[in-house]
Parts: structure tokens; C-alpha cells; sequence
């Protein structure tokens, strides 16, 4: 127990300068922080570096707290619009004229087949349409249309489990497409989470003006390229759409190129106007599309749609086969440069509405700041003064352990990008407590052995080793109920879970091996014959 190798004392040492130099810049200002980074060669990893601070909750250095929900209502809408373009599609593979078209219902759509001989052809094909619902989340069977007959008439009903389960997608898929908006450069700590089925939680630390985020938040960004429809066009086949250049607009509503191929989209001016715009490049798909789609309709007008509203509709003058354009309109720098970022971010799959919204000002979160920094203090001043009047010299060691069990919970912190909350601070305060709590364990054997007669070094041998069983049940049972609070619950308390997570971890450390190894070195340099307390 008392021989600590070199290379054990070693490992410690790097241990504890490792955590010094993590958290340290946790209390440095961001452009100290920055030069740190700045100084360093672009060959380094930046992940070697300790630059990083720990970032701070919306609860501490405050922000905008923003709440959407699903608009099921307009993705039913969505859902049945589709659901009529796939029915058509079906009759125009099998060169059919629906009968009176293909009328929407409430959640569905339905269409007669008169002709017996077209319905045995047509009918399988548009139960094919039926599919089933995720059975991991809704149960084996339940499909996503109820496809009903009553004569020649064929009704195509979504039903209550494909809609929450379209929800639950639209939920999902948005969740990607929020943080690329919200923190396109990947830089920012934000917290997106989902609530319940249908909503969604953002939370964006330091931001004061929600202005914008609201704006970015609440467009679907869906682009969709569409041919302006000709005189003379069917009806069925033509849909109406605002435009920004001036009156309604008649567009095919066939979709040619849509924004899905798009793999970049950045602010731009024109070289002839001088006007600011967005230059776009299609993938490989899109480049096809868009090249054979201008090839073919040289002279037409080409509407370019974003949420249904018509921005631009230029005629195609020549084929454009490089897979790259323009879109031009009346766009401002700053709303050229917003368009850039929701293309890039893509379209979101449903459109959402902001339920509850919240600005958190920067002096509650000093005043949080201020009340955990004085419990910190007063916890570990007291906890500190308790070990040295209890075990004197030893208590001096578990004091410096509990010094570097601190380091090492802000350095674990700043690695892994876990943001620090009120309730973190609540965590890190508990483990303060906790930490010296195997220490007692410890030295409380060490002195229990010693009244038994046995000798200094075999006490202090018996005292880490019948004491360790102890610290490993105590901290495996608090590890388990700071799991479970991670997994199961959300904001707050997951903060909470985090530091006590790390808190357990780095006690063993700190506790046993960093407390052994300074004891095995006291003993090697002061020869003592007594223990100290």
C-alpha cells in the first residue's frame, strides 16, 4: 500500500495538471479564451487544446426559451394533397380518367371507378397506398389508411394511428433542421428536445432578442421549383399561388425540382444589378432533373416557390445542365443571407407554431450564479474545516483530494460539452459532500484497526483495503439513481445527474488513489510512528 510506483505517481500528477488546465479557462474571459486557441498551430487537434469554458444553462447567463408545436391541421392538409397527387398518378399509369376527379375529404381523399374492369385494375394498387404504422411504437396491424368501398365510389381515410405517427416523424425529422438553423456553424449551446408527441423544446443561452430566432423558427423552407402554367391548362393540374412580383400566380402544381437536392445555398449579389441574391447548387439528382426540366421548356417561365409563395419566375432563356442558379427577388443582405441558411438547413417536414416563448434577462441568472458560488463556498469551507479538526494532517490530504475532485468534475464538464445549470451547481455542492465521505470511511478503519493494536502500516494497509467494499457499494447505489434521474428525466434534473455522475466518478480517483498516494509519500518523507490524528 505504502510503495506507489513512478509511474502510478506520475499518471496522478498528469491527472491533476490535466483538470488544472481544463478548467481554468472556465474563468477566463471568451477573448482570453480565443487567443488561447488562436496561439496554438493549425496542425494541433483542437480537442488537445484547453481553450473551452464550460457553457452555461440558460438559468445562469439567460437566453430565449421557445416552445412549437405541430400544426396537425396543415399537415393533414399536407398529408391529403399528397395523397390526391398519388391517386392521380396511379390512374395515369393505368391511363384512366377519374370520374368527377379526385375530391379531398376531411383526412383523406376519394374517387369513383365506375367501370368495373378499371376498378379490378386499379383498386389493389391504391390499397397499396395503405401501409403499415411503425409496430415497434403503435402495435402490429394498424395501417396508416383505411381504404373503404361503397359502390364505384373508393374512399382513402388516414387514420388516428398514421397521423401520430406522421406526427412523431415530422417531430423527429425537425429536430435535425432546428439546431442547423438555430446554430448553423455548430458553435452555439442550445438545448432541442421534444416534448411529449407533438412539440418541441428550444432553449438558445445568451440570446436577448428572439426576433430573429422566431422568424428563422417559423418558416418551413420548403423550395420547390414548378413550370408556370399555360392557357388552356386542366384545372385539376393548376393551383394558384401568391407571388412576390404581383398578383396570384397560376403554377403547375407537379413539382419538377424540389429543395431536397439541394447541397449548398449561399448569399450572393448580381454581377449586372448589384442586388443581393442566393446561389445554389443541386447533388447529382437535382442537376439531372433541372437540367433535362430547362432543356425542355427553353422560353417558358419557371416559378420558384418557398411555402407556397411564389419569390421569383423567370423564363428559362437557355438550358442550365451545371447544376447551379440564382435566386433573385427583393432581398436585403440580412434576408439573403437567412434564406441561404434555412436552405441549407432544409425544409422542415411539417409547419410549426410557437406555443409559449420566453426571454430569461442576464440579472437572474448572476443572481443564480452568486447563490451557488455562496453554498459552494460555505459547503466546502465547512466540509474542509470539519477534516482537519477530525483527522488533522489526513484531513489537510482529503481537503486537497476534494480540491482536485472539483478540477476534475469542471475539466470532464468542459470535455464533453456539458452545460453547466443551477441544478448542476446543486449537484456539484452534494458531491462535495460525498467525496469526503469515503475519506471518513477510510480513516475511520484506519483509526478502528489502530485501537485493535495493530501496527501504523499495517492499519493504514487494512484501512483502504476493508474500507474500499464500503465506497464501492455507496457510490455504485448513488450511481444507479443519478442514472436513472439521466435517462428518465429532462432539463434540470438531467443537469442535476450529470455532476453527480462525474462527481462519483472522479471520488474514486480523488479519494482512494489520490489520497493513497499522498499518504504512502508522507509516510516515506516523515518516517512516522503514530498516525497523525
Amino acid at each position: 500500500m505504502l510503495r506507489f510506483s513512478r509511474l502510478k505517481t506520475l499518471a496522478v500528477l498528469a491527472l491533476v495538471i490535466g483538470s488544472i488546465l481544463y478548467s481554468l479557462p472556465s474563468a477566463l474571459p471568451q477573448s482570453t479564451r480565443d487567443a488561447i486557441e488562436k496561439a496554438f498551430p493549425a496542425w494541433v487537434p483542437r480537442w488537445l487544446i484547453p481553450y473551452k469554458g464550460i457553457p452555461l444553462g440558460l438559468d445562469l447567463q439567460g437566453g430565449t426559451h421557445v416552445v412549437l408545436e405541430v400544426d396537425q391541421a396543415a399537415l393533414i392538409r399536407q398529408q391529403v394533397q399528397q395523397l390526391q397527387a398519388d391517386i392521380r398518378g396511379i390512374f395515369r399509369e393505368a391511363r384512366v380518367a377519374p370520374t368527377g376527379g379526385v375530391p379531398a375529404q376531411p383526412r383523406g381523399a376519394a374517387v369513383r371507378i365506375p367501370n368495373p374492369e378499371d376498378r379490378a385494375k386499379i383498386l389493389p394498387k391504391l390499397k397499396d397506398l395503405s401501409q403499415p404504422v411503425d409496430p415497434a411504437r403503435l402495435g402490429t396491424g394498424v395501417r396508416n389508411i383505411d381504404v373503404t368501398e361503397q359502390g364505384d365510389l373508393v374512399t382513402l381515410t388516414f387514420t388516428e394511428a398514421g397521423i401520430n405517427d406522421k406526427v412523431r416523424r415530422a417531430v423527429d425529422q425537425s429536430l435535425d433542421v432546428f439546431r442547423r438553423r438555430v446554430d448553423p456553424e455548430g458553435t452555439r449551446e442550445i438545448s432541442i428536445q421534444r416534448q411529449g408527441i407533438d412539440r418541441v423544446l428550444i432553449q438558445v443561452p445568451g440570446l436577448q432578442d428572439s426576433s430573429e430566432l422566431r422568424e428563422i423558427l417559423g418558416k418551413v423552407a420548403k423550395l420547390e421549383f414548378r413550370l408556370v402554367a399555360e392557357p388552356g391548362a386542366n384545372p385539376a393540374e393548376v393551383e394558384t399561388l401568391p407571388s412576390e412580383e404581383g398578383g396570384p400566380m397560376q403554377v403547375e402544381r407537379r413539382v419538377m425540382v424540389d429543395g431536397a437536392d439541394l447541397t449548398s445555398a449561399e448569399p450572393g449579389f448580381d454581377q449586372r444589378s448589384g442586388q443581393p441574391i442566393v446561389n445554389f447548387r443541386f447533388n447529382v439528382t437535382g442537376a439531372r432533373k433541372f437540367g433535362q426540366v430547362t432543356q425542355e421548356n427553353v422560353g417558358k417561365p419557371f416559378a420558384i416557390i418557398l411555402d407556397n409563395k411564389i419569390i421569383s419566375a423567370p423564363r428559362i432563356l437557355s438550358p442550365i445542365l451545371g447544376g447551379q442558379g440564382q435566386i433573385s427577388g427583393n432581398f436585403t443582405v440580412e434576408s439573403a443571407n437567412r434564406l441561404a441558411i434555412l436552405l441549407r438547413s432544409g425544409a422542415l417536414p411539417a409547419a410549426f407554431t410557437i406555443v409559449e416563448e420566453r426571454t430569461v434577462g442576464p440579472g437572474l441568472g448572476q443572481d443564480s450564479i452568486d447563490a451557488g458560488k455562496k453554498a459552494a463556498y460555505v459547503a466546502g469551507g465547512l466540509v474542509a474545516f470539519f477534516m482537519i479538526a477530525t483527522y488533522g494532517l489526513f484531513g489537510i490530504f482529503a481537503n486537497i483530494a476534494l480540491i482536485i475532485h472539483i478540477l476534475l468534475i469542471f475539466a470532464l464538464m468542459t470535455k464533453i460539452g456539458a452545460t453547466l445549470t443551477l441544478p448542476g451547481i446543486a449537484g456539484i455542492v452534494l458531491t462535495i459532500g460525498t467525496a469526503v465521505d469515503a475519506n471518513v470511511l477510510i480513516y475511520e478503519r484506519i483509526r478502528e484497526e489502530s485501537h485493535l493494536g495493530r501496527s501504523l502500516v499495517a492499519s493504514l494497509e487494512a484501512g483502504f483495503n476493508r474500507a474500499m467494499a464500503t465506497i464501492i457499494d455507496s457510490n455504485s447505489t448513488m450511481f444507479i439513481a443519478a442514472a436513472i434521474l439521466y435517462f428518465l428525466g429532462s432539463g434540470p434534473v438531467r443537469g442535476f445527474a450529470v455532476t453527480m455522475i462525474m462527481g462519483i466518478i472522479t471520488t474514486v480517483v480523488t479519494a482512494v488513489t489520490m489520497t493513497r498516494m499522498m499518504i504512502a509519500l508522507w509516510y516515506r518523507w516523515a518516517k512516522p510512528k503514530t498516525i497523525p490524528f
